[in-house]
């Protein structure tokens, strides 16, 4: 079964068609990094805008990749997957406006799916050829924990297809600490990449930032107060975001003490959601699944716990569309179906 994946939930346009759940045919991706640089962040408006533009050329040429053109798709293709859901809701109507357009053109079914719960199924794919695909006995039940830009979940998962929410973030998702972090050091955006370059030359114990991890046993999280203690320690408690650094900081120390505070909180939430659910395996996805030092630390608490921990390749963690094409052909298989009414929606079902 050949699906035609669409993502668009925030500053990536994705386009991708996977066979079976598992083949990556072709995976296109169009990055709004340099559209949004220079605000140190996503900018609602822009991104809807950006994503008008680019998604029939990308279309055009996730086809091309995959040896297709828009004709003889309409015969190829066997289902459309969209992310509807959650995100930006500008972004998310221009990848839904587009499925929709193509299901009608070209005859074939729509399915609706969660980015969040992609994000958990990208860690069963492969970018690369050799392309596999883990079995369910293989994986589940998982603990999955998703963290980027705009989320920080953890999931109880029973398979691809059922996952209950056990954890989520009280305010700033974990990635979006980092950006404000690198904002704050000056590091540029996006912070997760930035963060992380400047720590690797840094003293992880120069500075103990603290490490919320609210009441005893929570499975939530919160990352404020890691971004105004930064602020604090490096520019004074009485000065504004916009005043210089203290002459006495070193980047390098602040970015990896900062990067191991959101490490060491990332690493203990999954502990207990293993512990309290009663599970050896986790599955950790999501841009920041990409960053270093936190793969290492779970390799440690792998091995430590004798938990089984699995991650998406580099290069599936960050926005993709093959995720979202792979979850689709699950769904679909699952006899998931939606049609045109289908809606786009800014928060997550829980």
């Amino acid at each position: 079964m050949l699906v035609l994946g669409i993502e668009s939930t925030c500053d990536e346009t994705g386009v991708a068609l996977v066979e079976d759940g598992w083949r990556i045919l072709s995976n296109q991706v169009l990055s709004q990094v340099p559209l949004h640089e220079r605000f140190g962040g996503v900018v609602p408006e822009i991104a809807s805008r950006a994503h008008v533009e680019a998604i029939t050329r990308l279309i055009e040429k996730a086809l091309a990749g995959a040896g297709l053109t828009p004709a003889s798709a309409a015969s190829a293709v066997d289902l459309i997957a969209v992310a509807h859901r959650p995100g930006l809701i500008g972004s998310l109507l221009v990848g839904l406006t587009a499925a929709k357009s193509l299901a009608l053109a070209w005859d074939v079914p729509l399915v609706g799916v969660d980015h969040i719960q992609a994000h958990i199924y990208s860690a069963a794919m492969r970018a690369t050829a050799p392309f596999d695909l883990l079995g369910e006995e293989e994986v589940f039940p998982s603990a999955s924990l998703v963290v980027s830009g705009g989320h920080s979940a953890l999931y109880a998962s029973r398979s691809w297809t059922e996952h209950a929410l056990i954890g989520s973030t009280q305010d700033d998702a974990a990635g979006e600490a980092f950006d404000k972090a690198a904002a704050i050091l000056g590091l540029g955006y996006p912070g997760g990449p930035a963060v992380s370059r400047a720590a690797r030359d840094g003293d992880p114990a120069s500075v103990r930032f603290p490490r919320t991890l609210l009441e005893p046993g929570s499975l939530d999280f919160s990352f404020s107060g890691i971004k105004t203690a930064v602020l604090y320690h490096v520019k004074g408690q009485d000065s504004g975001r916009d005043a210089p650094l203290r002459p006495d900081i070193r980047v390098a120390d602040i970015a990896a003490a900062f990067e191991e505070a959101i490490v060491d909180v990332l690493v203990e939430k999954l502990r207990r959601a293993v512990r309290r659910e009663g599970f050896d395996r986790a599955i950790v996805s999501g841009g920041v699944a990409a960053n270093r030092r936190l793969r290492d630390r779970l390799e440690r608490f792998a091995a430590k716990e004798s938990v089984t921990v699995r991650f998406p390749d580099l290069a599936l963690c960050t926005d993709n569309a093959a995720m979202i094409a792979g979850l689709g052909y699950q769904l679909w298989t699952a006899g998931v179906r939606h049609d045109q009414t289908l809606d786009a929606y800014p928060m997550t079902a829980r």
